[in-house]
């Protein structure tokens, strides 16, 4: 591991309870910072409406640390918007933001376009997927936002159990993201969880930034503000353990490959020879070939958008 490295996860990795909310309140009221907190969701109702309330209760009611709270459906057919909205969300539908540019299928799309319908110094992005919720996500990477003003971003970290085993969770992690990390971006290789999907990051960062449409979103956020702001401005903070729903191996595949593209990219700015990948499934008569376009299109930094700052100018 890098010097450098070693030197940032001994100052730039910390606990939920290094922060105390006490703590994080007063800085929230001596920098007079807004906070907003974003959920993408897509057909998720068993576990949308837990999260909001959790957040509603802590963060909200009890401390007010979080302004808003917005869900945005990216398309559920499920009861996703009427359970988050009767939870207390603001829920806005993917196709309602920024109508003249179609929309496509992709986390990243629809956190790209979050932007847009928030108000938050800070913007904390948390997965609608999440059992067992608890705020601690939020303070946790909120915390270092409003406490320290040289970190620009913070990823969460936690355990991932995988059907009762500790720490086999985040397969993709492993077998594709931090090889990828490691090998081509060693700064980065301190990241317990490069690919959560719960960090919270400033606004003037995040309009800077591109979005990959798909599942490379989280990788190529890291490496492009890796770039864009260095090193010390990123950081971790452990906030206990993670339990959501787990993909199938075939859906793995198909993040990887988006991960892999999204990385490829990074590396040389050129095309795939081949944007698809081919996955097996056993049929009624062998082995039958399922091809998958993995996603190649990337939204520009939001700060490009005409509509993004006429609203920042109104």
């Amino acid at each position: 591991m890098l010097e450098e490295v070693e030197r940032w996860l001994a100052t730039r990795s910390w606990s939920v309870a290094d922060r105390p909310l006490h703590r994080v309140l007063a800085a929230k009221q001596r920098t007079g910072q807004s906070v907003s907190v974003v959920l993408p969701a897509l057909n998720e109702e068993e576990t949308v409406g837990e999260i909001v309330g959790v957040i509603r209760h802590d963060l909200v009611h009890q401390a007010r640390l979080v302004d808003e709270i917005v869900v945005v459906d990216s398309g559920s057919t499920d009861r996703t918007s009427q359970v988050a909205a009767s939870a207390g969300a603001r829920v806005v539908h993917r196709d309602e933001i920024l109508p003249r540019v179609p929309a496509v299928p992709g986390k990243g799309e629809v956190l790209w376009r979050s932007l847009l319908v928030t108000g938050g110094d800070i913007v904390c992005f948390v997965d609608a997927d999440l059992r067992e919720f608890s705020s601690d996500f939020v303070l946790g990477i909120v915390g270092p936002l409003l406490t320290d003003p040289d970190v620009d971003l913070v990823k969460a970290m936690y355990d991932r159990p995988l059907a009762g085993a500790a720490g086999q969770g985040g397969r993709v992690t492993e077998l594709m993201a931090r090889p990828l990390l490691n090998m081509h971006w060693p700064q980065l290789a301190g990241f317990v969880q490069p690919l959560g999907g719960e960090y919270a990051a400033r606004r003037t960062l995040l309009e800077q930034l591109p979005f990959p449409v798909g599942y490379g979103v989280e990788l190529g956020m890291l490496v492009d503000a890796l770039h864009l702001v260095g090193l010390d401005a990123l950081a971790q903070v452990d906030v206990g353990v993670r339990k959501h729903r787990h993909q199938d191996g075939q859906a793995l595949g198909r993040m990887a490959a988006a991960i892999y593209r999204t990385a490829q990219l990074r590396l040389a700015r050129g095309h795939l020879v081949r944007p698809s990948l081919t996955q097996f499934e056993r049929g009624p008569e062998g082995f039958e070939p399922h091809t998958y376009p993995v996603d190649t299109e990337e939204r520009p930094p939001m700060a490009e958008i005409a509509e993004y700052a006429a609203r920042r100018v109104a």
